[in-house]
């Protein structure tokens, strides 16, 4: 048996789950637009000593390491390096679209469509086919257009995600068949998180550090900066 301690921040909604192989012992879930980096830490703290647990009884530390929110993924790696070095225990990063695939893979047959709202006219997203047991991965994590997103099969597609909601409304305004994803599975939780790290074999765990897809506000913001500067030098 792995104890996973696994933890996501990567949107809107933060959770922590403790899970013994595939059975959750425990989640602690929140959708109310807290700030992590005040809740993260006491909510999975609260939750394993709801348990009888301490961090002495946990193999494994997983967290969703991105796409989504660059603070919410940044607050979520340093709280699990945090426990990962107090603790001396191992880490597990995994995307947070083939965690949120993980909540549908008993839906067999299913085309499961992960979709983060990226904003700026962009969709973070990966494809899944639901086999029962697990979900095969069809393409990469990326971040593109809704439309393009959309033009790369007429197959119905099974909706989960942040972006659900958004890309459901563009499939209604299309006629396009689809079904989202039930409430209590729809947004990202640490039990995905737990499940998709377990699948991973120990010597091909990825580092807890962030992946974004695409550079900050801020990063933008200063290379647009500095090709202005350079283009006015040239003048």
């Amino acid at each position: 048996m792995i104890r996973i301690l696994a933890l996501d921040a990567s949107a809107k909604a933060a959770s922590a789950a403790v899970c013994e192989d595939e059975k959750c012992v425990a989640l602690y879930y929140q959708n109310s637009a807290p700030v992590h980096s005040v809740t993260l830490l006491p909510m999975a703290e609260e939750m394993l000593g709801g348990c009888g647990l301490s961090l002495s009884d946990i193999d494994l530390i997983a967290v969703s390491r991105g796409p989504g929110s660059f603070t919410g993924l940044r607050i979520a790696a340093a709280a699990a390096k945090g426990l990962m070095w107090g603790a001396d225990k191992p880490g597990c990063g995994v995307s947070t679209l083939e965690a949120m695939a993980w909540q549908a893979a008993h839906m067999k047959g299913s085309l499961i469509c992960c979709v983060m709202d990226a904003r700026r006219g962009e969709v973070y997203n990966a494809l899944f086919r639901a086999d029962g047991a697990r979900p095969l991965r069809l393409c990469p994590d990326r971040a593109l257009s809704l439309d393009a997103l959309l033009d790369e099969t007429d197959e119905p597609l099974l909706l989960i995600g942040d972006g659900a909601e958004l890309c459901a409304a563009e499939m209604t305004r299309r006629g396009r068949a689809f079904t989202l994803a039930p409430e209590n599975i729809r947004h990202q939780n640490a039990y995905g998180v737990a499940m998709a790290a377990l699948h991973v074999p120990e010597d091909r765990r990825e580092s807890t550090d962030p992946v974004y897809l695409r550079l900050s506000q801020a990063e933008r913001e200063r290379n647009a900066r500095l090709a202005a500067e350079k283009n006015n030098s040239r003048k």
